[in-house]
């Protein structure tokens, strides 16, 4: 894969592959390539708006809060305190190996 892309940003390279290509060849090349950077385009523009609504979204909830007269501490420890109630800490495992020490104490 590495090297398809080398040689596709090499102009050198390019043009030694094209020598064997005709032009209506390389016609249909260039229209399949133009068609994929395209998709691309639209692609990458769809996200950039995900993000700007997701942001706006954002703005927005600032601005509630701003009105409403809380401030971010409050609210994260208004989050935090709701997310440490929903973990339920698991019960320790059992010792898995015993020993006596120095003193006759039996230790795990």
């Amino acid at each position: 894969m590495t090297e398809i892309l080398k040689t596709l940003n090499n102009i050198r390279n390019l043009r030694v592959l094209s020598r064997g290509l005709s032009l209506s060849e390389l016609e249909t090349i260039l229209q399949k390539v133009q068609t994929v950077v395209e998709e691309k385009r639209v692609e990458v523009q769809e996200i950039e708006r995900k993000e700007q609504e997701r942001q706006a979204r954002i703005e927005k909830y600032k601005e509630l809060l701003a009105q409403d007269g809380i401030t971010v501490d409050e609210l994260t420890e208004i989050l935090s305190s709701k997310t440490s109630n929903l973990r339920k800490k698991r019960d320790p495992r059992p010792a898995k190996y015993q020993y006596v020490d120095i003193d006759g104490k039996t230790k795990t």
